[in-house]
């Protein structure tokens, strides 16, 4: 990763904090460019509730003094900060690359609204260039592969790694994805699966750094 990637990430997730207040329960997410959001609340001194998605992300919120919440203490979050593998112009995202996605996915569903921060390396025109994490129980990690064999999907089991819930991740390569939505229903229905890594429709906004300046997506035409 290069230092302009890393200053483009800082940029967008500098601009998130920007939109929280105090008083707020925010969700933390998993990530390089979530790392650098954590950074500025703490910086900020923001006082806010922190949700984190990871327990990587609740170690790190801890040592910055963010005080933290569990999710099920709270009625609502009033919004989340991700990151993401993929995004496209129209918000449809591929998330999972931290073996996090179960515990984002349960986040952004509580969240008024999700903000995802990126950087340009991120945006595609259709997804499928990133492979999709399907989190499955460990039980049925070969029937899962079979299923996704027969989806037209190759598939590899991410060795070494289990996540939060001490589940398997498998990163399956569907090619070009031309339905996420239908894609992730297709997914969930298969025995044994957990959640998968497609976050169709689920986005508010995307802030992605690029080149030392922020792109915001949707994009508000002017007139």
């Amino acid at each position: 990763m290069t230092s302009q990637q890393d200053n483009d990430k800082k940029l967008a997730a500098e601009m998130a904090v920007s939109m929280l207040r105090n008083g707020m329960t925010v969700g933390l997410g998993t990530g390089s460019t979530a790392r650098f959001a954590l950074h500025a609340i703490a910086e900020q001194r923001l006082e806010i509730k922190g949700v984190p998605t990871s327990w990587q992300t609740a170690e790190l919120a801890r040592s910055l003094g963010i005080p933290l919440v569990d999710i099920n203490d709270v009625p609502y979050i009033d919004i989340t900060l991700d990151g993401a593998d993929e995004f496209t112009p129209s918000l449809d995202l591929i998330k999972g690359g931290g073996a996090a996605l179960l515990h984002e996915k349960i986040v952004a569903v509580r969240s008024r609204q999700l903000v995802i921060m990126t950087d340009a390396s991120k945006r595609v025109a259709q997804l499928g260039k990133f492979r999709v994490p399907v989190e499955t129980i460990p039980f049925a990690v070969r029937y899962v592969q079979d299923r996704l064999a027969a989806m037209g999907a190759s598939s590899s089991v991410r060795h070494g790694v289990l996540t939060d819930e001490g589940n398997a991740v498998i990163d399956a390569d569907f090619g070009l994805i031309n339905d996420p939505a239908a894609l992730g229903a297709q997914l969930k229905a298969i025995t044994g699966v957990v959640e998968h890594g497609i976050f169709a429709g689920m986005a508010a906004l995307v802030l992605m750094g690029d080149n030392g300046r922020v792109e915001r997506f949707p994009q508000v035409s002017g007139g």
